[in-house]
C-alpha cells in the first residue's frame, strides 16, 4: 500500500516550525555569547571608568600591552606567513608533523605553556643562557611578555593564514609565473591580494589573542604588568569594581580590529 505524501500545506508548516525553532536557538546562543559584554557596558558608568583611569600609572599597563602585542604580531607575521604558505601548498616534508607542531600549542592550556617556556627559555636553560649574553631575559621582563604572547597567539595566525592561502587556486599563481612573473612577483601580485581578506582576519584575531594573553604571561612575565595582569592584580587587591574599568579598556582596544577585519573580509569575499 502506497502512503500518499503529506499535503503541501503541512509540509510548509513543518518547515516554518523548524526554521522558527532554529532562529530561537540561534538567538539564545547569540545572547549567551554577547551577554557578558553587554552586562559589562551596562554595569559601568562613564564616571567610574574615568575615575579608575585617572589613577597614577593607570595607562602604563595599556601601553605595555599594546607595545608587546605589536612586537609579538610583527614576529608572528614575519615567521608565520612563510610557514602558513608552505603548509597550504604542501611544500614541507612530513606535513602532518608541521601541522601538529602548530596545533599543539593551541590545545595546550596557557598555564602549561608558561611552565614549558620556563624549561625552554628560562635563565637556567642553555637557550636562556645564550639569550642572557644578548641582554635578553625570558623571566619577568618585557621580552618575556612578548615571548609568552607569541606562543599563545601564533597558532591562530598560522592556521588562519594557511586556510587563506589554501583557498587561492595555485593554478592562478602558476599562470602568472608562466606569463613572465617570477615566483616571488606572482605570489605578491596574485596570491597575496586574493588571500588578503583571510590574512587580515587571521591577523586581527591574533592581535586580540595577544592582547588578552594571560596564562603563560602569569608564569614567565608577571612583571611588567600588561592589561590582563593588571586586571588580575586589581581584582585580588581591591575587588571586582576596581578591575572592571581595566577590563573595559582591554575590550575597547582588543576587539575593534577583529570586528573591522571580519566586516572588511566579508565584503571583500562578496566582491570576488
Amino acid at each position: 500500500m502506497t502512503v500518499p505524501p503529506a499535503p503541501a500545506m503541512l509540509r510548509g508548516s513543518g518547515v516554518r516550525a523548524g526554521t522558527g525553532a532554529a532562529l530561537i536557538g540561534a538567538l539564545v546562543v547569540w545572547v549567551a555569547l554577547l551577554g557578558p559584554i553587554i552586562a559589562l557596558f551596562a554595569h559601568l558608568s562613564p564616571a567610574a571608568v574615568v575615575s579608575s583611569l585617572r589613577q597614577p600609572g593607570a595607562f602604563q599597563p595599556l601601553l605595555t600591552s599594546v607595545e608587546a602585542s605589536l612586537l609579538a604580531l610583527a614576529v608572528i607575521l614575519l615567521l608565520g606567513t612563510p610557514l602558513a604558505y608552505m603548509m597550504a601548498r604542501g611544500r614541507l616534508p612530513l606535513p602532518r608533523v608541521w601541522e601538529l607542531g602548530v596545533i599543539l600549542p593551541l590545545l595546550t592550556p596557557p598555564l602549561v605553556i608558561g611552565l614549558l617556556l620556563i624549561f625552554m627559555v628560562g635563565p637556567a636553560t642553555p637557550l636562556g643562557g645564550a639569550l642572557s649574553h644578548l641582554n635578553l631575559t625570558a623571566s619577568d621582563t618585557f621580552f618575556a611578555l612578548v615571548v609568552a604572547e607569541v606562543y599563545e597567539a601564533a597558532p591562530y595566525y598560522v592556521l588562519g593564514a594557511a586556510a587563506a592561502f589554501a583557498a587561492v587556486d595555485p593554478e592562478l599563481e602558476q599562470a602568472a609565473a608562466i606569463l613572465g612573473d617570477g615566483r616571488w612577483r606572482a605570489w605578491r601580485r596574485v596570491t597575496l591580494p586574493l588571500a588578503a581578506p583571510g590574512l587580515a582576519t587571521a591577523l586581527a584575531v591574533t592581535w586580540a589573542r595577544a592582547m588578552g594573553a594571560f596564562g603563560a604571561v602569569l608564569i614567565i612575565a608577571y612583571h611588567p604588568f600588561g592589561l590582563p595582569m593588571q586586571i588580575w592584580v586589581t581584582l585580588q587587591e581591591t575587588g571586582l569594581s576596581s578591575a572592571l574599568p581595566f577590563a573595559l579598556v582591554l575590550l575597547v582596544v582588543a576587539l575593534p580590529l577583529p570586528v573591522g577585519a571580519y566586516i572588511w573580509s566579508a565584503r571583500a569575499r562578496r566582491r570576488l
